[in-house]
């Protein structure tokens, strides 16, 4: 596999929650990558509101981006994400439909590969608001290696954006449910 090596390969990684103790959803699915011993959790973009995607007849998402280093291949990533989803309780199949976690593989190195699993990079990337905005916050020079432009380069489509609100700044180095929980808190939002 082109652009696979066993030590250090960087990966930016999608995560959303519409169900449940969305922040908390999160927060714990950050920690679950970074306290395995493959993946080290590198940045945390803020943490931003969005409308639902898709299926619009649900409740708001949390989103945000993280930047990592991992020894997995993509496959074991793949494996390790679906395994954290389903030890969070992620039990909704439905495509775009609510979830309690939703973690995706956006960039893997500048790889670029599909599966009967995994697409990458993530197809959905240049069209979600609530996937660039945050995915620029941490790393607004990265490469598509699709389109060979830089994200902070690509232009959504007219469709408007699912992005309500920023809810905290970026996280601390070594975030702590307490400190998370205490910036989301100031929100009047409830997480």
């Amino acid at each position: 596999m082109e652009n696979y090596t066993p030590i250090n390969n960087l990966v930016y990684i999608g995560i959303g929650s519409n169900i449940g103790q969305r922040a908390d959803n999160i927060l714990t699915a950050i920690e679950k990558i970074d306290t395995d011993k493959n993946c080290t959790v590198e940045q945390v973009s803020s943490v931003y509101e969005t409308k639902p995607f898709g299926v619009t007849e649900q409740g708001n998402f949390l989103n945000a981006v993280i930047k990592i280093k991992t020894m997995y291949s993509p496959a074991e990533l793949f494996v390790c994400l679906k395994q954290i989803e389903k030890d969070l309780g992620r039990q909704t199949n439905v495509k775009w439909g609510p979830r309690e976690i939703d973690l995706d593989i956006l960039f893997y190195n500048n790889l670029i590969y599909t599966d009967e699993n995994i697409t990458i990079p993530h197809k959905g990337i240049a069209e979600r608001d609530f996937v660039l905005v945050p995915l620029c916050e941490i790393d607004p020079a990265s490469v598509h290696p699709v389109f060979g432009t830089a994200v902070s380069e690509i232009n959504l489509p007219g469709s408007g954006s699912n992005i309500i609100h920023k809810i905290t700044t970026e996280l601390p180095d070594k975030w702590t449910k307490k400190n998370i929980i205490r910036k989301l808190s100031t929100s009047p939002l409830k997480v």
